[in-house]
């Protein structure tokens, strides 16, 4: 796990440096005129208007599942023969991307736990998760372990991760859901009840896909498959960072439908349209208190 992190790391890093050099532009403070949507996209009428370059409704046949409401943990409870997929770590080019065409072939929805740093990295990869219709929740701003760093700074990272995911979706109006993920699975009791009195609802994960594994793409559908078969239902935790994820998924949705799976669509509930709006400035919104500054 710590070799592991210590990957993740440079790849953040990489990844960042990359972005800046390019002069990859940040996105203003300030909104077009308009109601703000959850970035999970609602299910379109026939009469609703889309936001340009957003993708048709797709058929959402066969593979495609129920839609979950999550207002709480409680909520995140799965009936036999349904999976949940969510994609941590990202956004990055190519790589979000083939996840997102893999997801629209075969018509189901997710979630991504984006990374703050990558957020600002890539804001209109963050923009196109939410237009293509996936729910977007925040996984920290730079994936530290918020067990090994004081309380000040594990408020700031999950503050700084959140205003970024914000900030990129502000030129389309969507936000957020209150949706959060522990890098590293790993938290304690007092940050979960911290998150749960902001009516923030943690994502944890049943099944471990271990992408991150250096496996082949073979390997790595059929280590998911065989968890997937010996729980029977769950959240899949899988990474749009790495190129066999994306590369692998087409399979494994091929297998989940012939083996009778359905995928289900998390979305935030009611209490979500108080919360996280993607205007976020330094005063923040009700619900989210100002960003802490970072320590070295």
């Amino acid at each position: 796990m710590v070799s592991f992190g210590r990957r993740l790391a440079r790849v953040f890093t990489f990844v960042f440096i990359v972005a800046t050099s390019a002069a990859c532009g940040t996105t203003s403070h300030n909104m077009a005129g308009g109601e703000t949507r959850l970035a999970f996209v609602a299910e379109p009428t026939q009469t609703a208007t889309r936001d340009a370059g957003a993708t048709p409704p797709l058929s959402f046949g066969g593979l495609a599942g129920r839609t979950v409401t999550v207002d709480s943990v409680s909520d995140l409870r799965l009936r036999k023969h349904e999976v949940a997929l969510t994609f941590d770590d990202g956004p990055v080019p190519g790589r979000t991307h083939a996840v997102l065409d893999a997801l629209d072939k075969a018509g189901v929805k997710a979630t991504f736990l984006m990374v703050g740093q990558m957020a600002h990295a890539y804001p209109r990869l963050v923009r196109e998760v939410a237009m293509r219709g996936h729910t977007i929740g925040t996984h920290t701003q730079s994936h530290a372990n918020l067990t090994q760093v004081s309380t000040p700074n594990a408020e700031a990272q999950i503050n700084s991760g959140m205003k970024n995911v914000s900030d990129a979706l502000v030129p389309t109006r969507y936000r957020a859901a209150p949706f959060f993920r522990f890098p590293y699975l790993a938290s304690t009791p007092r940050q979960r009840r911290q998150l749960a009195a902001r009516g923030i609802t943690v994502i944890d994960a049943d099944i471990d896909s271990k992408d991150y594994f250096q496996s082949s793409t073979e390997q790595l559908r059929q280590r998911t498959l065989a968890r997937v078969e010996a729980r029977g239902s769950g959240i899949i935790l899988m990474h749009d960072i790495h190129a066999r994820t994306g590369k692998m998924l087409p399979a494994l949705l091929a297998d989940l439908k012939e083996r009778g799976y359905k995928v289900v669509r998390l979305v935030p509930g009611g209490r979500a349209e108080n919360l996280l709006v993607s205007s976020l400035t330094h005063n923040m919104s009700a619900g989210y208190p100002a960003p802490k500054t970072m320590r070295n």
